[in-house]
Order: C-alpha cells, then structure tokens, then sequence
C-alpha cells in the first residue's frame, strides 16, 4: 500500500541543513564537527523510523514538485531504497567520527569545505536512494557528481586536479552521451519514467529500441564503473582516505549498481529483461557476462596494485558487478544476492578503506610492499583488515558469504552454471590479493624494520647510565591511531560480521522485492 509521508523528504533537508551550519562554524572546528555529527544522527533516525511501515509492505511516497505531467521531483521508499539508505546514513555517523581523528591528525587544509561536501553528497545519496523515477534520480546522480568532486581534488596538487578531471569527464561523459536518451527514450515509449515493480514499458514497442534503451542504461550509468569505463574509480583515490572510504566504498559506488538494479526492476521488469535478446543472448545473460568481465578483470588488476587503496579500489571494481549479477540472473535467490551484497559489500569495503586510512595516519605507508610486520605493531587495524577480508572472500561467518551464497544459489536456479565458475575463481583472487596483507601483517619481517623504529635508547638502571652504558631497548615509533580513526573501523568490521551472522534483518527487505 502507498502511504504519503514526509519523512523520505525530512531525510534530505536534514543534511542540507546541516550542511548550512557547517558553513556557518567555519571559523570554529569544534561546532563544525559537532554539526556534522548531530546532522549524521538525526538523518539516520529519521531513516530508522520508516522501518516499520515498509516491513509492514508500505511503500512511502512524497511529491514535491511536478514540472510537467508524469514527471514530478518525488521520492519512494521500498525496500531497495530502505537497505541503501540504511547503510549509507549509518556509516556516515561513523565516518564523521573517522573524519575528524584522521583530517585533524594530518593536520589536513580546507576541512570545512570537505565537511560541507560530504553533507551535501549524503544529501544527494539519500534523494538518489529515495528517488521516486528516473528524473529525480538523476537530478541526484549528477549531483553526487559535482559535489564530490573537490573530495576528490582536494590536496590540489598537479596529480589530483588531474585525476579529479578524469573522474568528472568519465562520469559526466556517459551520463550526458549515454544516460539523458536512455531516460528520454523511456519517458516517450512508456508515457513515465515513474518506478513500479514490474517495470513500465507498454506491450507494442519495437523490441528493437527497448534493447538499445537497455544498453544506454548500463554505458550511461557510469558510477557502476562496467569495465571499460571503470579507470575513474582507481583514480579517485587520490582523495583522502575518508572520501574513498564512504564516498568510493559505499555512496557512489552503490549508487551506480543501485541504479542498475532499479532498470532491471522497476523499468524494464524481470520479464521483459528476460525475453529481450541482443543477438542469441536475452538482456539478463548480456549483462551477467559484462559483470562477470568486471568481476574477473579487476581482480586480476588487484593482484597487481602495490598500492594499498588502489588495490581495495579495483576490489571495489569487481565487487560492484555482484550486484549487478544478482539483478541479471533473474531469479529471487540472485536478487537477494545482489541486493544484500549491498550492505555486505559496503561495512567491509569501508572497514578495508579505514583500516588503509589508519595505517597512513600511523606509519605514512601507503604500499602493500611496506606493510610486512606493520600487524604487530597496529593489531587492531590488521584484525579489522583480517575480518573485512573475509568478507571480501566469502568466508562464514562474515557478512559476504552470505551475499555470495545466494548468488550461487541463483546461478543453479537460472540455469547459468558458467556464473558459478565466475564466482568461485573471483573469491580464490580475492584470497589470493587480500590474505598476504594480513599474514605478512602479523608474521612478516620488514627489510626496513630497523629504519622504521627511532633509535631511543632507555638505560637498563641509573648506575649503568652514570656508568656511561649505552645498551637499552629499541623503542617503535609506529603505535595504533587515534581513537577517533580506531574505534569506526573497529565497528565496522563487528557490523560486517554480524551481518553474516544475523542476516535475517537485511533478508526481510530484501523479500519485499520480490
């Protein structure tokens, strides 16, 4: 039943408010970062109040403003919507903590405008969540874009304006190229570009059309980073770690593959996605092997990263297109798949990206070359990595076993037993490019170990030292990070955890989709 409330509206004037006082403190960090944090709270109890209504299979609606008939600025929470916005308002409270202790450890320039786009792009990630058709979503999809941006650039070097440009023309590009007449061309066959549940498209339209309609859709939605446009993604991690953590691990990134779940869902229908072919394959198969290209192609790329965050950005490539393949396989168990490796994907992606922002802060490392022995001296940072690894690979009981198990279960049920192969050789990369972090972490030996520690030398008794001994204890320099760093990704990898564990939460969303 449709239920017209305000409260999806209430979730986006929360942060564009908060935004307002950001801005307003400027002059003042300590109200700043209050601000942001009370803003981050209040928008996620306003997320958790619709709960309720939507486990009772409600769909809340708000109009806020028509242009032109069919066409209003509206929103829509469904179940879909609900998990997108539940991760994403939720992490944002735990990396506004992040934010401070890492932003103030570096002692990091231009922190009000970074806090002030941050608040602007939840603003945008919640509209894009609860977005009612594809104009209002896309009126938040390019907002997203232009306020993440100077996230992007924001140590203004040479190498970052560039990386920031390339990351705006590939996501501009094809949402002006791509996007704009797959929305056009929806709205003048179907009379709406409206979401409904089993999509909108009348029977008549030339079949033709509808398939190129379809493959506009997966070129215009650049932020799902298909490969090959997907070199956008490495190269925004030239950001600061806590932009490439919820920004390029949860908001963004799921904002890409959430879109494309919405146009297998609630634009074309899992019927007509199925019965539509291009060549011999139906649109389902079409886009299950551009996600597993994905998938085993970035891996690949993983094995080859020295970088710490480039190699979590390339997971992050291959592990957006599990989504997508829940969606493209057509069945209950795949769907339930992708949409939980949502919320799966996001808690230990970002426990990955804190746990690399930490390491930074700590030790200033950066390669994965340099981390050997690092676990011994940050055994809290390396145990999170560890746990949101095995996530990552789809070991139980962490949360991404769970995701994959039902993506395995919907390969068997439609058929596609080739997607198995998919699945398993992508988890064996992943173990193949995250476990060594955390072994070398904990038990290796470091070729610059003794150019890692300062040379403190501490008396063994007064009397040696009156004596003139020199012998003492090699003190390390290197320690854990800041609490304000420590504690988030801490939580993070127990939520992901959890999640594997208690999946039934996640599981009674995702049913309402079906």
């Amino acid at each position: 039943m449709e239920i017209d409330s305000i409260k999806p509206l209430l979730a986006i004037l929360i942060p564009t408010i908060g935004s307002g006082f950001i801005l307003w403190f400027r002059k003042k960090p300590n109200l700043r970062e209050g601000a942001t944090l009370i803003t981050a709270f209040l928008m996620f109890f306003v997320v958790l109040s619709m709960i309720p209504s939507v486990l009772e299979g409600n769909t809340l609606h708000y109009i806020l403003y028509s242009f032109w008939p069919s066409v209003p600025i509206g929103f829509r929470v469904d179940g879909l919507g609900l998990v997108f916005g539940l991760v994403a308002s939720f992490t944002w409270i735990l990396t506004s903590f992040y934010s401070i202790g890492y932003m103030r450890s570096l002692n990091e320039h231009a922190q009000t405008r970074f806090y002030f786009c941050f608040a602007v792009t939840l603003v945008a990630t919640m509209g894009a969540a609860f977005s009612n058709n594809w104009f209002t979503l896309f009126l938040f999809y390019e907002l997203i874009t232009f306020f993440t941006y100077p996230l992007v650039a924001h140590h203004e070097t040479h190498d970052a304006w560039e990386k920031a440009n390339k990351y705006l023309a590939y996501l501009l590009g094809t949402s002006k190229l791509f996007l704009i007449p797959a929305i056009l061309g929806t709205y003048y066959f179907a009379g709406s570009v409206d979401f409904a549940p089993n999509g909108i498209f009348p029977e008549g339209v030339d079949k033709t059309l509808l398939v190129l309609i379809y493959i506009c859709y997966l070129a215009g939605i650049g932020k799902v980073a298909f490969m090959p446009l997907h070199s956008w993604l490495p190269a925004s991690m030239v950001a600061p770690t806590p932009v490439s953590a919820l920004l390029h691990a949860v908001a963004v990134v799921n904002t890409g593959a959430f879109c494309v779940l919405r146009v297998i869902i609630n634009i074309f229908g899992f019927d007509l996605v199925g019965a539509l072919h291009l060549g011999a394959l139906s649109l389902g198969e079409v886009t299950a092997i551009i996600a597993s290209i994905t998938i085993i192609t970035a891996s690949i790329y993983c094995m080859k990263a020295n970088n710490l965050k480039e190699r979590i950005a390339y997971s992050t490539v291959s592990q957006l297109s599990y989504m997508v393949l829940g969606g493209a396989l057509l069945t209950p168990s795949g769907l339930t798949g992708g949409i939980m490796h949502i919320a799966m994907h996001a808690f230990a992606k970002i426990t990955l990206f804190f746990c690399a922002g930490s390491i930074y802060v700590a030790s200033k490392k950066t390669h994965v070359s340099q981390l050997n022995g690092l676990g011994r001296k940050m055994p809290w940072t390396f145990a999170a990595f560890a746990i949101a690894t095995l996530s990552m690979v789809g070991i139980p009981p962490a949360g991404g076993f769970v995701s994959k198990w039902y993506l395995m279960v919907g390969s068997t049920e439609a058929n596609e037993f080739w997607t198995l192969i998919v699945l398993a050789t992508s988890a064996l990369l992943n173990a193949f490019y995250f476990v060594p972090i955390v072994i070398n972490g904990f038990f290796g030996k470091s070729e610059e170990d003794e150019e890692e520690v300062a040379p403190i030398l501490v008396p063994q008794s007064v009397g040696a030292a009156a004596s003139g001994s020199l012998r003492g204890t090699v003190v390390s320099q290197i320690k854990e990070s800041p609490l304000f760093v420590l504690v988030p990704l801490c939580i993070t990898a127990v939520v992901s955890m959890l999640l594997g564990i208690f999946p039934e939460f996640l599981m009674q969303f995702v049913k309402l989709m079906q």
